[in-house]
């Protein structure tokens, strides 16, 4: 197990984000926040996919009045996204977020932060200081050089922080994002270094789901493996079901996930020259043959002699695949050889006596 930075923790309705628990998942609904339906519906589904906590814009007033309607339709804790807007954040808590993320980019006044923080305070909840890159750099000033970028964003974010803890508020998550990988990196690891908030992480921007997969992987993946990082948000243009579906295959890939149930992983190797049979073919008609499983176990299938072995020693049961056979084996152990025909039904045999 990695080792997790250590954090205060901090409620975020029913939810605790921090490193006295689970890294949390959550996306953002992408349809009209009016939209009362739709937005019930986009919530449930990202629950069902793992999200703990979903987040919603509010620009408009008539947001936060449906706001208060969906928090009541709905079984998981609800952030408010607010720009610009002081009136929108007192609105958004009054009508039951459990979080409201703040932009120190756009929400500049002292008076209105305090007075939100205030507000946050009486009702007990939650709020993000989000620095974002495009739109802590204001270019209608002076441009400012992307080497310079990550120091503004921590200077910003130590102001904002100040403003907090004149008011002793406690309840205090921090993100700062950038479309750019390796600032994004860059700045998390300083305000790591700077304060002991949990930390929200997440690549802006990042583009269409095929395209936005690896920079996010890339980014998130470097910070979560140095133990940065509280709850993540991988953001793609696209629906938001496939961004808790990435965002779940990163965690799960540095064993940071917590599967709602066991999970069953089926290996396979990547197949080359020297595979005698369509590997990719077999492993999914594995993959549909093979029943619910109930307990966690691992599953190869493999084209060759090379990796098959190794994997195989690794592999709850595996097979390796050859022209017109393949070799069964069972916790590295080879127990059978069985014809082409034979493979699945062998495989589903030794799998209900595990």
């Amino acid at each position: 197990m990695l080792k997790r930075r250590k954090t205060r923790t901090v409620s975020v309705g029913s939810v605790k984000i921090g490193s006295a628990a689970p890294i949390v998942v959550q996306s953002m609904t992408k349809v009209p926040t009016t939209a009362i339906a739709s937005c019930v519906r986009q919530i449930n589904m990202l629950a069902n996919a793992g999200c703990k906590l979903v987040r919603l814009a509010v620009p408009r007033q008539a947001d936060t009045a449906a706001f208060a309607k969906i928090v009541q339709k709905v079984n998981i804790p609800l952030i408010a996204d607010v720009h610009f807007s002081p009136a929108r954040a007192i609105e958004a808590i009054e009508a039951g977020a459990a979080k409201v993320r703040l932009n120190p980019g756009n929400i500049k006044k002292r008076a209105d932060i305090l007075r939100i923080i205030d507000a946050a305070k009486m009702h007990k909840i939650a709020i993000r200081v989000g620095v974002n890159e495009a739109s802590i750099r204001d270019l209608k000033k002076q441009p400012v050089p992307p080497n310079k970028r990550t120091a503004l964003m921590l200077r910003e974010m130590k102001k904002y922080v100040r403003l907090f803890q004149s008011r002793r508020f406690t309840q205090l998550v921090l993100s700062a994002k950038s479309s750019d990988t390796f600032r994004t990196i860059e700045i998390n690891r300083l305000i790591a270094d700077t304060f002991d908030y949990p930390m929200h992480l997440g690549l802006t921007h990042a583009g269409l789901p095929e395209d936005a997969c690896i920079p996010s992987a890339v980014a998130l993946g470097t910070l979560l493996a140095e133990g940065i990082g509280d709850t993540i948000r991988v953001s793609v243009a696209g629906p938001p079901v496939i961004e808790a579906d990435i965002a779940k295959q990163i965690l799960k890939s540095l064993a940071l996930d917590e599967p709602a149930e066991p999970q069953l992983e089926l290996i396979v190797c990547p197949t080359c020259a020297r595979a005698e049979v369509d590997v990719v073919k077999l492993a999914r008609r594995v993959k549909k043959a093979l029943p619910k499983i109930e307990k966690p176990l691992r599953i190869a299938v493999m084209g060759c002699i090379v990796n098959g072995p190794g994997e195989a020693a690794d592999a709850d049961l595996a097979l390796c695949a050859a022209k017109n056979k393949a070799f069964i084996y069972r916790k590295g152990r080879k127990i059978a050889t069985v014809p082409e025909n034979k493979i699945i039904p062998t495989l589903l045999k030794e799998l209900a006596n595990i």
